[in-house]
């Protein structure tokens, strides 16, 4: 009835047959919509992945920066909110009867129309998942540099682009893994690494003790100075709530019955998920501050020092982590760029298509990652732009759009609450990073 790819193990039907039976062949093929078989737990840890990246160990920074009374309250209304704006989307996933929102632009798409809602969602998607992946690349590489320097402290040093590499290596194997319930074991992995990272930074915190020179005032003297890295503490805030841009995408593998809806075993994971990065954001972020002030680096694990040999394993947990966040931010671009392939134009899906697509992408955020290695400063510029609206007030705007609530009741009012800090944060966050960038120019170094 149709030709059988031996790579892609698709079964292509043949012109006789109807354009709906050759969509679900595609359908069957590509990342997100391939396999519909998750349980609660896979996305309980596939969230925490997504949520407690690497950038947890600079939220000392960011506390620094903040001071106890506004760095305590961004932290605990950024729960709040994004676990709000969380629910909203895994309860509109299917609020279409016999629908299914599988990707976030199908959602954007069914609130704004075809064309307005790609247009408002896909770029600023795009730029949280590739951005996330490219500030991946240049973690693994310096955690991998670091942990090289601890161990060979004589020998020969080498340059980050060559831990970049070595660290993008593996990557070029693991991105042919076909969807998300693929990587849901790499998942679970970089989920406990990243939770025993977390706490190992506070716990060695804690053992190492108060400085006896701790000083929880601004570093700076300067109240410009004062006030753009206040707001660039809150876009480093925002950007550890990224998990939005691939929540649909995630609800998307767990199956679905009019009887047993996505959203009820979703929902439970999520908050599984939220209560492990309660665990992981909040004591990292006040032990830090409260032990080192605002001396802290902007890495905790290298205030630490010591225990050597404890340096060292938390550093290769953090690269264990950054592989599995890495796929988990990828899978959806794999799947935008083979829907274009497939589906715009028009190749045939197989093994040979997916391996040039995929391996493109990888070298592609290598070679940005080894081009500029500083990339997280010019995240935090770009990234307020998308990380703000995706996971703070865009879902509440597609929520008032689809559901008009009643206006000044309790909904109205929550979603608009969401919607006037979100895009405050969204403006004055990439200002703070823009002029860190700015003054801090001259010491980066390209292709280091």
């Amino acid at each position: 009835m149709g030709t059988y790819d031996q790579f892609s193990e698709v079964a292509l039907p043949d012109n006789k047959l109807n354009e709906d039976q050759k969509q679900k062949a595609i359908d069957d093929w590509l990342p997100i919509t391939s396999s519909r078989n998750a349980k609660w737990w896979f996305a309980a840890f596939h969230n925490v992945n997504a949520m407690v990246g690497a950038g947890v160990l600079s939220l000392p920074y960011a506390m620094s920066n903040l001071g106890w009374g506004p760095g305590v309250i961004s932290l605990v209304l950024s729960w709040i909110i994004t676990l709000y704006t969380l629910w909203q989307m895994v309860e509109m996933h299917e609020m279409v009867p016999g629908k299914r929102f599988d990707r976030y632009h199908e959602l954007g798409q069914h609130a704004f129309g075809e064309k307005l809602g790609l247009y408002i969602v896909v770029p600023q998607q795009l730029i949280c998942e590739v951005g996330v992946d490219i500030v991946y690349m240049v973690t693994g590489g310096k955690s991998l540099q670091k942990v090289h320097e601890l161990i060979c402290g004589n020998c020969t040093p080498f340059k980050t682009k060559y831990f970049i590499m070595i660290f993008a290596s593996i990557h070029f194997v693991l991105a042919h893994l076909p969807n998300f319930n693929s990587i849901s074991g790499i998942s679970l992995v970089a989920a406990v690494m990243s939770l025993t990272y977390s706490t190992i930074a506070w716990a060695a915190s804690v053992h190492k003790g108060i400085q006896e020179d701790v000083d929880y005032g601004y570093k700076s003297p300067d109240p410009p100075t004062t006030l753009f890295s206040f707001l660039s503490a809150l876009g480093n805030v925002a950007f550890a709530y990224a998990g939005h841009n691939v929540v649909l995408e995630i609800q998307a593998t767990i199956p679905s019955t009019p009887e047993k809806p996505s959203k009820k075993p979703m929902w439970k994971g999520v908050v599984v998920a939220y209560i492990v990065v309660g665990l992981c954001y909040f004591p990292v972020a006040l032990v830090g501050y409260y032990i080192y002030g605002n001396k802290v680096e902007d890495n905790i694990l290298i205030s630490l020092e010591k225990p050597k040999g404890l340096i060292i394993a938390a550093n290769m947990f953090v690269v264990v982590h950054v592989i599995g966040g890495y796929h988990l931010f990828a899978m959806p671009v794999f799947d935008m760029i083979e829907t274009v392939l497939v589906k715009k134009l028009h190749f045939p899906p197989s093994f040979l298509l997916r391996f040039v697509a995929r391996n493109t992408y990888v070298a592609f955020t290598m070679l940005v990652a080894i081009a500029f290695p500083f990339f997280g400063a010019l995240l935090g510029f770009f990234g307020g732009f998308a990380f703000a609206p995706t996971s703070y007030f865009l879902p509440c705007i597609i929520w008032l759009v689809i559901y008009k609530p009643k206006k000044f009741s309790l909904s109205w009012f929550t979603n608009w609450i969401c919607i006037i800090l979100g895009f405050l944060l969204m403006i004055l966050s990439p200002i703070g990073a823009l002029r860190n960038i700015i003054v801090n120019h001259k010491d980066y170094k390209f292709f280091n």
